[in-house]
C-alpha cells in the first residue's frame, strides 16, 4: 500500500508498507500526525474512481457535517406572526 501526504510545498511524499498476513497495516506516523490521529481512533478508507486510497479522520470530515438535533429544528417552527421576526421585536418592543 502507498500513502502521498502532501507536505507544505504542495508536493507528494510517498511511503510504502507491507500488508500482514491479518490485512493489516501500519499507518505511517506521518500521516497519522497529518491527520490528527490517536491509538483507538477511527479511520476511513476512500477508494476514488482512479484506484487511489485515501485515508481520513472521520472527525475532521467537514465535507458533509451530521446536523445535531438543534441544527435539524432550527427554522423547523411555523411563523404564526404574520411579519418578519424583526418586525415583531420592533412591535413588542414599540418602536417604529
Amino acid at each position: 500500500m502507498e500513502y502521498y501526504l502532501k507536505n507544505s510545498c504542495n508536493t507528494s511524499m510517498q511511503m510504502g508498507n507491507a500488508l500482514t498476513v491479518k490485512g493489516q497495516v501500519t499507518i505511517p506516523k506521518r500521516v497519522r500526525d497529518a491527520l490528527g490521529l490517536k491509538p483507538g481512533d477511527e479511520v476511513d478508507f476512500v477508494l476514488d474512481d482512479h484506484g487511489h486510497v485515501m485515508v481520513q479522520n472521520p472527525k475532521q470530515n467537514v465535507e458533509s457535517p451530521q446536523p445535531d438535533r438543534f441544527q435539524r429544528a432550527r427554522g423547523s417552527a411555523p411563523n404564526r406572526l404574520g411579519c418578519s421576526v424583526d418586525e415583531y421585536i420592533r412591535l413588542i418592543r414599540g418602536g417604529d
